[in-house]
């Protein structure tokens, strides 16, 4: 398969006006008292690009972690492209600005550069405190209600950019016919094994930004929770890491830079993190894109917080496994 590549920058402009760096700076799945030290060596090692998001439950430590390093002069907060998500449980159009601010004052900040539907699917709201994550129903909100929410936030100035995450091509093209402004973003799953060349195709073609949240394709995580083979440990991308001089690791995320989407690897390994960000000296060729892009098998690792099984025991769980929201 062979997949279009587009000129490597450091910054993406956005459809907002805004610029966004190619490579950010993940903060899922990081242990309690381990991420704040983590996002003060992404900052030491230059990213100003980090993502969040409040059911990480992790902001508060982030935010713990920023305030030091503004203190420190490490960087200053306009320095800093910050990106929030909205979860499913706080969907409803009232709920949406207060889950908004509460990320705000969480990670120690007035706005926030872009903000994201987390899933497209809204919940029953359980509380700001308490994100819904199990025994969920279906709630009542359509998704275009939630949207006009976050589009007054940003005509009030509170925010920048908005836009969306794990949402499929139809869904996104429904929400782009109706919105007044346009989604900035989609942040989804993508890698060599899960290329989703329309999506990314589509998404380019609208000026919407794509995000690539488990840019590796689940690393030790695929063997952990599903006993499959990860792609850094194929050989077809050994064998590209071996010429150009590099780790696999960075072998996948540059080719997801050469097909024009922004990365959020995430490691707490200080080494790991420089790593992952030094991508900008090397480049893949049209050979070496397109035999990685051939490792397709068009299957997700499944290691983001896919609400499947919130749903398992409840009215609204339809399958043995609770009910997949993209089927």
């Amino acid at each position: 398969m062979a997949v279009a590549q587009r000129k490597v920058a450091q910054q993406y402009a956005l459809s907002s006006g805004y610029d966004m760096p190619m490579v950010g700076y993940g903060t899922f799945r990081s242990d309690p008292g381990e991420v704040g030290p983590a996002v003060l060596e992404a900052i030491k090692a230059g990213y100003r690009h980090l993502d969040f998001a409040h059911v990480y439950g992790n902001e508060k430590e982030v935010g713990a972690a920023l305030k030091e390093a503004f203190e420190q002069g490490l960087v200053k907060r306009e320095e800093l492209f910050l990106t929030g998500k909205l979860w499913n449980s706080d969907h409803d159009v009232e709920v949406v600005p207060k889950a908004y601010e509460r990320s705000c004052e969480d990670l120690g900040v007035e706005y926030l550069d872009l903000y994201l539907i987390h899933f497209p699917v809204a919940v029953k709201h359980t509380g700001l405190d308490s994100p819904c994550c199990a025994g969920a129903e279906l709630g009542t909100t359509p998704l275009i209600d939630t949207w006009r929410a976050m589009e007054a936030l940003v005509k009030a100035k509170k925010l920048r950019s908005i836009g969306v995450s794990n949402f499929p091509l139809m869904l996104l093209h429904d929400l782009y016919c109706q919105a007044e402004i346009k989604p900035a973003v989609n942040q989804i799953e993508v890698h060599p094994f899960y290329v989703r060349e329309s999506l990314v195709n589509y998404c380019l073609s609208r000026d919407i930004a794509v995000t690539a949240h488990t840019p590796l394709g689940g690393g030790s995580a695929n063997a952990s929770e599903w006993g499959a083979k990860a792609p850094m440990e194929c050989t077809e991308v050994q064998e590209v890491a071996t010429r150009v001089a590099k780790s696999t690791g960075q072998v996948l995320l540059r080719w997801l830079l050469q097909r024009g989407i922004q990365v959020i690897p995430k490691s707490t390994k200080p080494e790991r993190i420089v790593e992952n960000i030094t991508l900008f000296d090397f480049e893949l060729s049209d050979e070496d894109m397109t035999a990685i892009a051939a490792l397709d098998r068009y299957v997700s690792a499944k290691t983001n917080p896919n609400p499947t099984s919130h749903f398992i025991g409840t009215k609204d769980g339809f399958a043995s496994v609770g009910t997949d929201i993209f089927d």
